[in-house]
């Protein structure tokens, strides 16, 4: 077995990478007498863009139908994701959203898959089990009441129609620089955030832990 964590995040060593962590230490927990793998995939390293609406995917009897037809760095990545038991995707939010870089993913993974027939039907090779870690620097108040569950509705019912439904954590009011003075920042209050990071961080890293163990049951 083969799980996945794709980290939309540009930094590979803070809130959304160690979430992602956590929940692959997670998946390794509960397989305990199964042989699995984990592998995190920073998409940072890889240099691709979005789907390029060149529909080499949906052409019939063509040798991409059902595949993405653009070869960049992200061809073998997809590929092999492709054939995972898992995978669970990790964000930073920006401008209420996942990073261009995870959406760019997202497009080139799903789209190859989503078929137009009446029912908009998967030809995705394995309907595996998916997660999403979501990770922000607004509150959970904020994020309630200002259309970000919406946004993040749509990324999960895309995910969905071609997989299976995601589980669903969010990290909200994340502790952003570890000097904030250097920073203009004055609309936060360091010792705010750094006291809700030292309660709150711990039990996100539980709930991410427990998402992963969840993924595989």
């Amino acid at each position: 077995m083969k799980v996945y964590a794709i980290n939309g995040s540009p930094r590979k060593n803070k809130n959304t990478a160690t979430l992602l962590q956590k929940a692959l230490d997670g998946v390794k927990e509960a397989a305990k007498d199964k042989e699995i793998e984990t592998e995190i995939i920073n998409l940072y390293d890889y240099n691709y863009t979005g789907c390029k609406s060149c529909f080499a995917c949906k052409r019939l009897e063509g040798k991409s139908y059902g595949k993405c037809a653009v070869k960049d760095d992200i061809q073998e990545v997809l590929e092999k994701v492709s054939q995972a038991d898992g995978i669970i995707f990790g964000s930073p939010v920006y401008f209420l959203d996942i990073t261009g870089q995870l959406r760019s993913f997202i497009e080139r993974l799903l789209f190859p898959y989503l078929v137009y027939d009446k029912n908009y039907s998967s030809l995705a090779p394995k309907k595996m089990p998916t997660a999403i870690i979501y990770t922000m620097n607004v509150t959970e108040e904020i994020m309630n009441k200002s259309g970000y569950l919406s946004t993040f509705n749509n990324v999960e019912g895309a995910i969905e129609r071609i997989f299976t439904k995601p589980l669903v954590m969010y990290s909200n009011d994340t502790y952003q620089f570890n000097d904030y003075s250097k920073y203009k920042m004055e609309v936060f209050s360091e010792e705010a955030k750094a006291e809700h990071r030292k309660v709150q961080f711990p039990l996100d890293c539980q709930k991410a832990f427990e998402i992963g163990a969840s993924l595989i049951k």
